[in-house]
């Protein structure tokens, strides 16, 4: 019996949505205001969830205060009241769209979670928009 759990959480961060080796015209045609040179802030919300087998002993599929000291730890440490282009490492060369947070945040959880546990990665950039990655090519 497998059984999906989830946990919410956020965090803030401003970025800039451009590619270093075209001219800030075509940067501005591509991204529009997401290219502003002084940056743009977004209220992220995150939802980690891991799927798996429930433990007969336990009853969990994974202990969510495990969970929610990862996300702590690797996302909101890591990335919230950060200008993600200047002080997150992944992003010094990495756009920082919604697409690539998530596969950079999913890496990050990957490697602390129990790999006989599916993780996917639901982040919202705004309440409309949002990106969905379960690790798959």
């Amino acid at each position: 019996m497998k059984v999906t759990v989830s946990r919410k959480a956020h965090f803030n961060a401003a970025h800039r949505l451009y590619n270093s080796e075209w001219t800030d015209a075509r940067n501005a045609t591509v991204f529009g205001k997401c290219s502003n040179p002084n940056y743009h802030g977004h209220n992220y919300e995150l939802i980690v969830s891991v799927k798996g087998e429930v433990h007969p002993e336990t009853g969990f599929v994974m202990d969510m205060k495990i969970l929610k000291y990862l996300i702590e730890k690797e996302v909101e440490e890591q990335f919230d009241h950060k200008n993600l282009n200047e002080e997150v490492a992944e992003f010094k060369t990495l756009n920082p769209t919604a697409e690539n947070i998530v596969v950079v945040i999913w890496n990050k959880l990957r490697a602390e979670i129990d790999n006989k546990l599916e993780l996917s990665i639901t982040l919202y950039e705004t309440p409309r928009n949002f990106v969905t990655y379960s690790g798959e090519e």
